[in-house]
């Protein structure tokens, strides 16, 4: 990537708590970071355990930069009262927003979301997302969330998204920052 291209804030959303998800979900989820960094991105999560920590491990561990969106309205709190890990993240902005909120804003920053397993707050930041018009990503065969969401919008949705799903990480990150250039593409020429 030159320095006159445009980096992507990439979303990886998931489990917190990992227990439902695929048995090498941890390795899974860094490798996500982990391409997200190689590809010169910066990666975006909600700051929490299991899915979005591993992903910002792997995005190190590749000498990345990741943002987390904090719940939480300082530090303390996001220690103290939330529980949550600050050791992997680049940036932690605080949004005092709780989980729904965060969530919101979080989504609403990036360019694209990738789901990787996930319950309910997975499953919110998937529809943010579809009502934002980001691009979308799901990561089958990871559980919860992830292997759900194709049945859930074909049964009860007609999203004009275009959804990518993939079961390769990599492949899946690469088909992401296409469909990110796309829709900017396509952006630019309605501004024109």
């Amino acid at each position: 990537m030159s320095k006159k291209e445009i980096k992507y804030n990439i979303v990886v959303s998931g489990a917190a708590q990992v227990g439902h998800c695929a048995e090498n979900i941890e390795e899974i989820s860094k490798e996500v970071g982990r391409e997200i960094a190689r590809q010169g991105h910066t990666l975006v999560t909600g700051a929490t355990t299991g899915v979005p920590y591993f992903s910002a491990v792997g995005c190190n561990e590749e000498g990345g930069f990741n943002i987390g969106f904090s719940p939480a309205s300082t530090e303390s709190q996001h220690l103290k009262s939330y529980r949550l890990p600050l050791d992997p993240f680049n940036i932690m902005i605080y949004t005092g927003a709780d989980y729904v909120g965060r969530d919101v804003v979080m989504t609403k920053s990036a360019d694209a979301v990738i789901i990787i397993c996930g319950r309910t707050g997975t499953l919110h930041e998937f529809t943010v997302a579809i009502e934002t018009q980001k691009a979308i990503a799901v990561l089958e065969g990871t559980g919860g969330m992830a292997d759900k969401i194709r049945g859930i919008i074909e049964s009860y949705c007609k999203a004009s998204n275009k959804i990518i799903y993939d079961r390769d990480p990599r492949k899946l990150v690469e088909r992401t920052i296409k469909e990110i250039q796309r829709k900017k593409k396509k952006t630019s020429k309605l501004l024109k």
